[in-house]
C-alpha cells in the first residue's frame, strides 16, 4: 500500500474499535498425570517420531527451507566467510555455531548448519539462478536439551534459544569492514571485497571438492559435483554485482536497526547491537524495513518516523508446536475470530499470516508462502516434547490440584482473551499500533490474498483462501487485528511449557520457581544454556564459571522492556483470586512445578 494512503487511512481509522477477544466459557479441563511417567514419556516420543514421519514433506519444509527464493545472502559468499573472516567464523565443522544455529545430527549429511536453507531446495526444477541462502523455520523452532548422560534431544516445534539474528547481521558487517579495513571509496571497497571472495572460491574449487553441497540429495534432487560447478560457475560471473549489493543491502538492515534501538533502547544501546540469542524483536525488524524505504523517498522522507515501533518489542523466540491448541475458531455467524490468538498479545489471529510474519522477521523480500502453509500443516497438531526426566507422579498430582485452582482458568486451551493487570510492561501488546496494523495488513494479504495459488503435494492451493472452512474473501481485517484487540497478553496454554524456559514474553525469569516464588527472581542470569535445572524447572542460569563456555549474561535492569516484573501479585476477578505470588509456601511450589513438567 502506498504509504501516503496509509497515512490517511490510519486517520480515518483512529477511532474505530472493537471489543477484544472472549475468553471460552465452557469449564476447562487440566491433563491428568500419566501413572507410569517413563511409559508415558517414551509414547510420547514414539508419537512425535511417527507425526514427523507421517508429515515428512511438511517438516522439511518448516526445517530447511528457505523463507525466500529469491533473496538473502548468496549461498556460495556465506560458506566462504569461515576461509576469509575465520576471527569471525570459526573454521571448522560449523562455523555458524557463533550465532547459535548447530549441525542436526539427524541430517548429517546436510551441507550447512541446521536453520539455514538454500534455494536450490524449493526453486523450481527448470529455473537456474545464483542459490541465495536464508534462515528456515527451524533456526528459531528446532530447540535442544543436554539430558542426564550429555546427549542431546531436539525439541522440534521448540526455541532455538541460541539463535542469534541481530548477532549475524553485527558479524556480517563486521566482516566486511575487517576486509577493506584501510580502503578508501566505495568503489574501491567493492572491488577488494569481490577480489578476496572470488579468490577464495578459486582455491575452494581446486583443492575442496563438494565443500559448498557435500553431495547432498533431498528429494529428486541431487546437489553433486555437477550442480556445485554450476552455481560455482553463476556465482562468478555474477560476483561483481551480487556481491556488492549483498554488502550494501546487509549494511543498511543493520543501521535501521540501530535508529530503531536508539529510539526504543535506550541504556541497553550496546546489548542491543549485539543481539540476544533466543530473542527477537519482531514487528520492528519489519519496521526498520519500512523506515529504510521511506528513507529512501524525499517526498515523504518526513514521514519515515511512523514507521517505526513506538515501543521496544522484544521477546523471547515462541515455541510452536500443537497451534490447535492456541488457534482461534469462528463465532457462529462465521464472521468473527474468537476463542484464541497465538503470539504474545494475540495480534495476528491466523496460523498462515503468523507464519508470513515470521518470515518475514527475518529481514527478507518476496518470502516464499509455501514455506508458511506447510508449516502450518505439520505444526498444527506436532505434540509438545514430553519432559526427558523422571516425575514424582504423586507429587505431580498434588500440584494438579493446585493447578485447576489458579491457573487453568487463564492457561486453558484457546483461550483468547489479553490481560492487561499481570503487572508486565505492556510496550510488546502495544508496538503493533494503527499505522502498523494497517500496513501489516496491506502487506500480508499482498503476499498471500484469498486468490493467492501455489503448489501443494503436487496440487493448486490456496493457503489463504479459506480458515477452519470458512471463506477468507473480504476478511481481510483478520491478517491482523485492530490495536484495541490486542492491548495485553494472551495468557497462553502451558504445553510443553517445561521446555520453553526461560519465563514471561522477553524471558526475564529463569525458571518456573521464580516465576510462582517473585521475590527470588535475580536480576541476571545466565541465558541460553542446554543443561537443565529440574529442581526449579528452567535451563541451568546460575552465574557460574561455565558460563564462558556456554550460554551468555542476560541482565533484566538494563531497560524496562526486559525487566523481569508481572505474574507477581494475585489477580482477584468476579470474586475470585487467582494466587501468583507462592512466597512462603515452598511445598505448593514443589507440588506445582512437579505437575508443569507433565504439560
Amino acid at each position: 500500500m502506498d504509504i501516503t494512503k496509509l497515512i490517511f487511512l490510519s486517520l480515518i481509522l483512529a477511532g474505530c474499535s472493537e471489543p477484544p477477544l472472549e475468553a471460552p466459557e465452557a469449564t476447562p479441563v487440566a491433563r491428568a498425570v500419566p501413572d507410569n511417567w517413563q511409559q508415558f514419556r517414551q509414547q510420547r516420543t514414539s508419537q512425535i517420531e511417527q507425526y514427523i514421519a507421517d508429515n515428512k514433506v511438511s517438516y522439511d519444509r518448516f526445517a530447511d527451507f528457505p523463507v525466500s527464493q529469491t533473496h538473502g545472502v548468496p549461498y556460495i559468499l556465506l560458506k566462504l566467510l569461515p576461509l576469509v573472516s575465520p576471527g569471525l567464523w570459526p573454521n571448522n565443522e560449523n562455523f555458524l555455531s557463533v550465532i547459535g544455529l548447530f549441525n542436526d545430527e539427524r541430517n548429517p549429511e546436510y551441507p550447512i548448519a541446521r536453520g539455514i536453507g538454500f534455494s536450490g531446495l524449493s526453486r523450481p526444477l527448470d529455473k537456474e539462478a545464483v542459490d541465495v541462502a536464508s534462515f528456515t523455520c527451524g533456526g528459531c523452532h528446532i530447540g535442544r536439551v543436554r539430558d542426564d548422560e550429555g546427549k542431546i534431544q531436539y525439541l522440534d516445534g521448540g526455541i532455538n534459544s541460541e539463535f542469534n539474528t541481530v548477532g549475524f547481521r553485527k558479524r556480517m558487517v563486521d566482516t566486511l569492514d575487517s576486509l577493506t579495513k584501510g580502503i578508501k571509496g566505495a568503489a574501491e571497497k567493492e572491488k577488494k571485497l569481490t577480489e578476496i571472495l572470488l579468490q577464495a572460491l578459486e582455491e575452494v574449487e581446486k583443492n575442496r571438492p563438494g565443500y559448498f553441497y557435500n553431495n547432498y540429495q533431498f528429494e529428486d534432487r541431487l546437489f553433486d559435483a555437477t550442480y556445485e560447478k554450476q552455481q560455482i560457475a553463476l556465482f562468478r560471473a555474477q560476483a561483481k554485482t551480487l556481491i556488492p549489493a549483498y554488502s550494501k543491502r546487509i549494511r543498511e538492515v543493520y543501521s535501521g536497526w540501530k535508529v530503531l534501538v536508539d529510539k526504543n533502547y535506550k541504556s541497553a544501546e550496546k546489548e542491543m547491537m549485539a543481539g540476544y540469542g533466543g530473542m527477537e524483536d519482531a514487528i520492528s525488524f519489519n519496521s526498520v524495513d519500512a523506515y529504510l524505504n521511506l528513507e529512501k523517498k524525499p517526498v515523504i522522507s518526513l514521514f519515515s518516523g511512523i514507521a517505526l515501533a513506538d515501543y521496544a518489542a522484544v521477546t523471547d523466540i515462541m515455541a510452536v508446536w500443537d497451534q490447535q491448541k492456541r488457534n482461534p475458531r469462528w463465532n457462529e455467524a462465521k464472521d468473527d475470530l474468537i476463542d484464541g490468538g497465538g503470539q504474545w498479545n494475540g495480534h495476528i489471529p491466523l496460523p498462515v499470516y503468523k507464519n508470513i510474519a515470521a518470515q518475514l522477521t527475518l529481514g527478507v523480500d518476496n518470502i516464499d508462502v509455501q514455506v508458511s502453509a506447510f508449516s502450518d500443516i505439520v505444526l498444527d497438531k506436532l505434540p509438545a516434547p514430553a519432559y526427558p526426566f523422571d516425575v514424582d507422579v504423586n507429587l505431580a498430582n498434588k500440584g494438579k490440584a493446585l493447578f485447576e485452582k489458579n491457573c487453568l482458568a487463564c492457561h486453558q486451551d484457546n483461550n483468547g482473551k489479553v490481560y492487561k493487570n499481570i503487572g508486565t510492561h505492556l510496550g510488546r501488546a502495544k508496538v503493533a499500533g494503527k499505522i502498523i496494523t494497517i500496513g501489516a495488513v496491506s502487506g500480508f494479504t499482498d503476499v498471500c490474498s484469498p486468490e493467492h495459488t501455489i503448489q501443494m503435494f503436487g496440487k493448486a492451493a490456496q493457503p489463504c483462501g479459506t480458515y477452519k472452512g470458512v471463506s477468507l474473501k473480504g476478511k481481510d481485517k483478520f491478517a491482523m487485528t485492530k490495536p484495541s484487540r490486542h492491548d495485553g497478553y494472551n495468557a497462553l496454554p502451558l504445553i510443553g511449557i517445561w521446555a520453553q524456559a526461560p519465563y514471561l514474553h522477553n524471558g526475564s525469569v529463569p525458571t518456573i520457581y521464580h516465576l510462582l516464588m517473585p521475590k527470588t527472581r535475580p536480576d541476571a542470569f545466565i541465558k541460553s544454556k542446554l543443561s537443565y535445572d529440574k529442581e526449579k524447572l528452567g535451563f541451568e542460569w546460575q552465574l557460574d564459571e561455565s558460563a564462558v563456555e556456554e550460554g551468555y549474561l542476560y541482565n533484566t535492569t538494563i531497560s524496562r522492556s526486559i525487566g523481569h516484573h508481572g505474574h507477581d501479585e494475585d489477580i482477584k476477578t468476579n470474586g475470585t483470586t487467582y494466587r501468583l505470588d507462592w512466597s512462603g509456601d515452598e511445598e505448593s511450589v514443589k507440588a506445582i512445578i512437579e505437575y508443569m513438567k507433565v504439560l
